[in-house]
């Protein structure tokens, strides 16, 4: 017996107001526990996609479940209930730089307390506890009560990846979650993500920039252009040719992380 996939779309397409086409008919199937990597050219559609998960949005027809729930698209308690199962971790990091490192990651809670506790920063002891340990998976539990502002910007991606933690999600999604880091920090942040989805089995969809990025640490490889769907294979199966492909030119020195930051 096969399991249902943890996200499907179905002749996915997003058209925007000005015309502008986001997806265009993506037929495409994430199983339970895969580390999947997303890339293409800027405007291909990868935050599109991503975004059409959570619902944050929404498809102009077609369809997207989320586990075998289809994703509304109208705001309300049901969307409210999917995010809950879905953690997103964004580019610029989007945490509130005058709290402290675990107000911050609390925020994840929200969806499983009373708005008043959220609201008056009331957290239940057990809700505390599971903030605690996300903190803990990404190695920060020391700067628990720190002014998140006082952060570098690797320490602050590491909030955000807490916070989606701690909502316990079957999915995370990370849009360009390393694309304002240096190398270093980069690194690092991708090993976070993918021993996450190693220990936890969280399903897990990246948009990445660097095409090294996304043959080292991903396991499948998504390719969008121009909202289609062109390239779907594993990471260690693609090529130069694959990138040519999904980019409508050659890779340049742009496209590349320089291999030799890494730690």
């Amino acid at each position: 017996m096969t399991s249902r996939p943890a996200i499907r779309f179905q002749d996915a397409r997003v058209v925007y107001p000005n015309g502008a086409v986001g997806l265009a008919g993506i037929d495409l199937s994430i199983e339970p526990g895969e580390f999947v990597v997303v890339v293409g050219s800027s405007g291909a559609g990868k935050s599109t996609l991503l975004r059409a998960v959570n619902g944050l949005t929404p498809l102009t027809s077609g369809s997207v479940e989320v586990q075998g729930q289809v994703v509304p698209r109208k705001e309300g308690s049901e969307l409210r209930r999917l995010r809950a199962q879905v953690g997103m971790i964004f580019q610029d990091f989007r945490i509130t730089r005058r709290l402290s490192v675990m107000t911050n990651v609390l925020v994840g809670r929200v969806a499983h307390v009373p708005g008043w506790r959220a609201m008056f920063n009331l957290w239940p002891e057990a809700d505390r506890e599971v903030a605690f340990r996300a903190l803990e998976r990404v190695g920060m539990t020391e700067k628990a009560w720190v002014r998140a502002g006082d952060l570098s910007g690797g320490q602050q991606q590491r909030v955000g990846i807490a916070r989606a933690l701690a909502q316990e999600p079957a999915i995370i999604l990370a849009d360009e979650p390393v694309a304002s880091l240096d190398p270093v920090t980069t690194h690092q942040i991708m090993r976070d993500l993918v021993r996450i989805n190693q220990e936890l089995g969280i399903t897990t969809l990246v948009n990445l920039h660097f095409l090294d990025l996304a043959r080292r640490y991903g396991r499948r490889i998504v390719g969008l252009r121009a909202g289609e769907l062109v390239y779907d294979g594993s990471a260690d199966s693609v090529t130069q040719a694959d990138f040519r492909h999904i980019y409508g030119r050659d890779p340049d020195a742009g496209d590349l992380l320089d291999e030799d930051a890494a730690p």
